[in-house]
């Protein structure tokens, strides 16, 4: 970074972290590597990262936590995408698991179900077979369990009135 005294490049750095921080929470990490991509030197962003995290300014747990609530309700992510994106933005994976770990498998099966209702709705054309393969493939690219999918899918489409389904040569 070449600002023309330490105090510059404090202050400079404390800018970028702070209009982050406006637009929404970050990790500890996506904040060292915007830092960095910035040339803000490893001395004063490791201070910077330590001041904003005795401050309670950036706290992962808390994140993470917030991260969950919001992916699972408005995308409809499962357990295991919320865990990866979360180990993506630099989360513990420990606390990236207990924070995943907060949705509880009923709340996830209600989750899978809304959109794979909401799917079929789209789907009249489409015979059992084809829809079985695409509404599975949602539910994995969201990060539900193959078991999970499975149940979901076989009832959704009992529910909307097939005769039988796909999966129905599985069994139970």
């Amino acid at each position: 970074m070449t600002e023309s005294t330490p105090e510059d490049a404090r202050r400079k750095a404390r800018e970028i972290c702070f209009d982050l921080l406006a637009a929404r929470p970050r990790t500890k990490e996506e904040l060292r590597q915007a830092l960095t991509r910035k040339g803000v030197d490893e001395e004063i962003r490791e201070g910077l990262l330590g001041k904003l995290d005795d401050a309670g300014l950036v706290d992962d747990a808390a994140f993470a936590e917030m991260w969950v609530r919001s992916r699972h309700t408005h995308q409809g992510l499962g357990r295991r995408a919320l865990v990866a994106e979360l180990r993506r933005k630099g989360v513990d994976p420990e606390i990236a698991t207990e924070a995943a770990g907060e949705i509880d498998r009923d709340a996830e099966d209600e989750r899978a179900r809304q959109l794979v209702r909401k799917k079929l709705r789209t789907m009249t054309e489409v015979d059992e077979r084809k829809a079985t393969r695409r509404l599975l493939g949602m539910l994995a690219r969201k990060g539900y369990s193959q078991g999970l999918a499975y149940a979901v899918v076989r009832d959704e489409l009992r529910a909307a009135g097939a005769e039988s389904t796909p999966l129905d040569d599985l069994g139970d």
